[in-house]
């Protein structure tokens, strides 16, 4: 009896590998891709996630529609992400604010909306530096002066944000850090609200990826006063870093590619494959440049190796930073 149960299961077992490696072979033919987006149109995440897509349903033979799920810091789009069924058909694409905020919930001591282990990554495209910039009709124009003012009158200016711990929120906390002044933190729902909110004066400032500002510091309507990156950006090559400015502090906003953990390995490997040309498709490449946003590719295991690396500094970051209401 127990040889016939044990013989039932791996008959079963081996039937739904088959089942499994047959739907894989056919994938993605049945239905369009999803790719989530947890940000509003605008932000760093949207201006790759677009062309991205393209390039992506061009090497796949079938549709990439981007979908902007935004809502809580970019949790709500994740989360949504990480519940999808693991068939292929739902990707994400994401800041490396997913590895901050699971962190932040459990801080708030709230239920996490998705754990890092419920992702497997794809590949990283871009990893730029978070840039300072103010209106460029206001006062600063250097970090020196800008920290000067905020000393000077503790709680004046303000700074806007994607979110509580977002990619926005947590470089300027580290800046408050160093500097040693305060600020007063105003949350948005993305990258572009924060901005649109900085052109308008509803803010005083915000750290941003350079592909959501730049056009604006080229149209004469932002300034940059620096960078947490340790090397020059191409994009804004006479803007210095904080850590030539005398206040140390380093941050990355990249932007990656990511599946549900239980998506089988073929089409893993089907979409790492089509992410890597997408990485070097003219148009992509051309968009993303355009926009001060370089592509910084890296293939699943690098970007695992990274990606692990990198949670450990924000998580530190998230802690130091506490409870943000």
């Amino acid at each position: 009896m127990d040889k016939t149960n044990t013989f039932r299961r791996a008959a079963a077992l081996l039937a739904l590998t088959l089942a499994g490696t047959a739907f894989a072979q056919g994938w993605p033919a049945d239905k369009p891709i999803t790719m989530i987006v947890p940000f509003p149109p605008g932000g760093v995440a949207d201006t790759v996630a677009r062309p991205v897509a393209e390039a992506l349903g061009k090497e796949l033979k079938q549709t990439v529609l981007v979908e902007n799920r935004v809502g809580a810091g970019g949790a709500l789009g994740i989360g949504a992400a990480a519940r999808a069924p693991a068939d292929g058909y739902t990707v994400l694409l994401s800041l490396s604010s997913i590895s901050i905020l699971p962190e932040a919930d459990a801080l708030l001591g709230r239920k996490p909306a998705f754990t890092l282990n419920q992702f497997k990554p794809i590949a990283r495209f871009t990893a730029d530096p978070t840039v300072l910039v103010v209106r460029a009709d206001a006062p600063w124009k250097t970090l020196a002066e800008f920290v000067t003012d905020a000393k000077r009158n503790p709680g004046k200016f303000n700074f806007g944000s994607s979110g509580n711990y977002g990619t926005m929120h947590v470089p300027m906390e580290m800046l408050k850090a160093r500097a040693g002044i305060f600020l007063t933190h105003i949350p948005y729902t993305g990258a572009g609200p924060a901005v649109l909110a900085l052109l308008g004066g509803q803010v005083d400032a915000v750290a941003s990826g350079p592909s959501t500002v730049a056009q604006h510091i080229k149209a004469g309507k932002l300034r940059a006063l620096a960078h947490w990156g340790d090397k020059p950006l191409a994009s804004l090559p006479d803007v210095p870093s904080l850590k030539q400015a005398g206040f140390p502090a380093a941050f990355a906003q990249w932007s990656a590619l990511f599946v549900p953990a239980g998506v089988p390995d073929d089409i893993v490997g089907k979409l790492r494959a089509a992410a890597k040309k997408a990485a070097a498709d003219p148009n992509v490449v051309a968009t993303v440049n355009r926009a001060g946003s370089p592509i910084e590719y890296l293939d699943a295991p690098e970007f695992q190796a990274y990606w692990d690396a990198d949670a450990k500094v924000m998580v530190e970051a998230v802690r130091r930073i506490g409870k943000v209401e």
